[in-house]
């Protein structure tokens, strides 16, 4: 039996796990951090991802423990005018699934229980893999190694598996920022926020908005052009005063709900290009790791759960030869991962426009696919990254 270790047990590791485990395939997972946490913050997964969710059986737990909205809506960042408003209910319909909003910590404590009992190792942090030879290695900060027939890197953002394999990477800062923080609904003062999933579009930024744990809390993410702060991590806080005097002028809707928000978090956007290769060895990359991309889309961990089911499906495909398991995984998942990055690049351009005649455009070219694509119901050409299905026996590249 083929052995899959995987270094990292974030989202993408731990599908990847449930994926390999439901296919017979051997696996451990090493995460370098001394619990199976995630940062305070929600994560969108649309319908490509719940397809995989469903797959490896656990949408009903994040259903349980999702946000309800009946409605996603586009607005205008000072009127409020709304640019476009579809149901959950018609996007469902269009692409075979609906999707989800759920705090990062409840997806991971789902797939987390989902994994077989004993597969986890905590504290150990990755150094380096060795990809050549009749098996992968393993060095963790430890000082111990493992082995096994096939090594994954799911480690994030700062892969070190990606850099022992290929050397460090080259972001380019995009000149954005975000802000991030999860509000308390009942904490808002006046009018009860809405609950919609929500894009606010202004010059210079834009704010995505989705409740979570039912309608108790509401996901914000602000995003602002700013040459000035290039510091790259989720975890670093700022005041609520910087927020607020940053989308002075915003609709007023906007701004009680950044004045109940208690943490602020800021965080600048790196950009990275596709990288042209993922496998060398017996070693390959999924997730973050394989694929960084702009938040713009909502797609960065929709990738790595497509990842992991890929994977499974590639190496029970070629049970006799992993090595060639995972170039049938390359070869499937990379075109896709590479066109989903430079994408939610080209989305990020779309959604900062300082032009209000660019604007208008923008938005009138929204209503005019809304109006005549059946299969585009939020008028945003995003039919192919959410009706494709990465669960399905059939996905696999030749």
């Amino acid at each position: 039996m083929t052995r899959v270790a995987i270094i990292g047990g974030g989202i993408g590791g731990l599908t990847a796990a449930n994926a390999l485990s439901r296919a017979g395939i051997e696996v451990a997972v090493y995460e370098a951090a001394a619990e199976l946490k995630e940062i305070g913050a929600g994560v969108a997964l649309h319908a490509n991802a719940m397809k995989v969710l469903r797959a490896i059986g656990v949408e009903d737990t994040v259903r349980k423990v999702a946000g309800r909205s009946e409605w996603s809506v586009m607005r205008n960042w000072k009127s409020g005018r709304v640019i476009g408003k579809t149901s959950r209910r018609r996007t469902a319909a269009a692409f075979g699934m609906e999707s989800a909003t759920v705090h990062r910590a409840d997806l991971l404590d789902a797939l987390a229980v989902a994994v077989p009992d004993g597969i986890v190792s905590l504290g150990k942090r990755c150094t380096q893999v060795l990809p050549d030879g009749d098996v992968a290695v393993a060095r963790f900060a430890d000082g111990s190694e493992i082995e096994a027939d096939i090594i994954i890197g799911a480690d994030g953002i700062h892969s070190a598996v990606r850099a022992s394999l290929f050397g460090p990477d080259a972001p380019r800062f995009t000149g954005k920022i975000c802000y991030r923080s999860v509000v308390s609904a009942a904490a808002v003062q006046g009018a009860r926020p809405a609950h919609d999933n929500a894009q606010w579009f202004g010059p210079h930024g834009t704010i995505v908005l989705y409740p979570l744990r039912g309608e108790e809390l509401i996901n914000v993410v602000a995003h602002y052009d700013d040459d000035g702060y290039r510091h790259e991590s989720w975890i670093t806080e700022c005041s609520g005063s910087e927020v607020l005097e940053r989308y002075a002028g915003w609709h007023e809707s906007v701004l009680r709900l950044f004045a109940a928000a208690d943490t602020w978090y800021k965080w600048a956007l790196y950009d990275r290009d596709p990288i042209p290769q993922w496998t060398r060895g017996r070693v390959t990359v999924l997730g973050d790791a394989a694929h960084p991309m702009l938040p713009y889309l909502g797609q960065g961990a929709c990738q790595a759960i497509e990842d992991g089911a890929v994977l499974a499906t590639a190496l029970s495909a070629e049970a006799a030869d992993p090595v060639t398991g995972l170039a049938r995984y390359e070869r499937t998942r990379r075109p896709r991962a590479s066109q989903v990055v430079i994408a939610a690049r080209e989305r990020g351009q779309s959604n900062h426009l300082t032009s209000s005649w660019a604007a208008w455009r923008r938005d009138l070219s929204i209503a005019w696919r809304r109006r005549v694509h059946r299969r585009d119901p939020e008028g945003r050409g995003q039919a192919w990254l959410v009706d494709y299905d990465a669960s399905s026996a059939d996905v696999l590249a030749a």
